[in-house]
């Protein structure tokens, strides 16, 4: 049965829980807030990089993308899918949802697969769904260390790609969505083949001038595709950490939530347990006067 010190202790320790539980909806908010803004800024890049691609294969007239011949091959194609999850924990359905995902997508894709992984939250279902990972990265804590991530995992995929180790790269990640906080996506990252050049067709020339390509020609195409590649592996990241945060503020909100309720039980359960003990020494009181007259009499 609840005594009273019993529930006086619940009650300090469900008001400094809720106490924590703020502070992490403060840090989850303004976490938001500074990645939502570099995704803003990355999709301003990507587009611009993008239209820098697409004035290139306009000034040089190429209107496909060869398959490079090479020899027969032994054994059948491979796969790699990057995807990023979360080292930490409280965010709800975050690494659930994307591994479900990116195990129902790569069980529709042919051929033989490697994952890496950022995040270990997400290794260990990605590896309980049959999908072991081979490589393992951490999930950065800021926006300055994304860079080095990035540039780690891209100079990794360009060496697996250029020794034909992996034929395909996929990224899959969790991106904001204003319906449900976010969703689960993916993108074809490498190779940069025909099928890479047919999406870039969608883009059209934002004015009626022509473009013109300054400076030499190849040293330029090699810039703008690493900037390509950087900028898709850094904005996958960014998202997918603005979205981890989305998920840790809504956990947050529900437990902030539960707490409360869970705080007016106790102070309810506190004060009728309190009430019914001054009744009981009010009745005590009460009888043991009534007592006392009839020992007087």
């Amino acid at each position: 049965m609840e005594t009273l010190e019993s529930l006086r202790t619940k009650i300090e320790g469900a008001q400094d829980l809720k106490s924590v539980v703020g502070s992490m909806k403060a840090m989850a908010a303004a976490n938001i807030n500074q990645y939502e803004l570099a995704v803003a800024s990355l999709g301003d890049y990507y587009h611009t990089v993008a239209l820098g691609i697409v004035a290139y294969f306009r000034e040089q007239r190429i209107e496909k993308i060869e398959a490079k011949k090479t020899g027969p091959k032994k054994g059948e194609e491979k796969t790699c899918a990057i995807v990023f999850g979360s080292d930490q924990g409280l965010v709800g359905q975050f690494n659930n949802t994307l591994a479900d995902f990116v195990i129902a997508s790569l069980h529709a894709l042919p051929g033989e697969k490697e994952i890496w992984v950022v995040g270990e939250r997400i290794q260990s279902l990605l590896t309980d769904g049959g999908f072991p990972s081979t490589k393992l990265f951490s999930m950065p804590a800021s926006i300055n260390a994304i860079t080095p991530l990035v540039g780690q995992i891209l100079v990794q995929s360009e060496e697996n790609h250029e020794m034909k180790n992996i034929d395909e790269f996929y990224i899959f990640h969790n991106k904001p969505n204003s319906r449900s906080g976010y969703e689960a996506v993916s993108q074809r990252f490498l190779p940069l083949d025909e099928q890479w050049r047919q999406g870039l067709t969608e883009l059209h020339w934002p004015s009626k001038n022509p473009p013109q390509v300054a400076g030499a020609l190849r040293p330029t195409l090699l810039a703008l595709v690493h900037e390509y590649l950087f900028v898709s592996l850094f904005r996958a990241c960014a998202e997918s950490l603005a979205s981890e945060n989305e998920s840790r503020l809504q956990s947050m909100q529900r437990a902030d939530k539960n707490i409360g309720d869970m705080l007016d039980e106790l102070n309810h359960s506190f004060h009728s347990l309190r009430q019914s003990s001054i009744d009981e020494e009010l009745l005590d009181v009460v009888s043991g006067y009534e007592a006392l007259k009839k020992t007087k009499h």
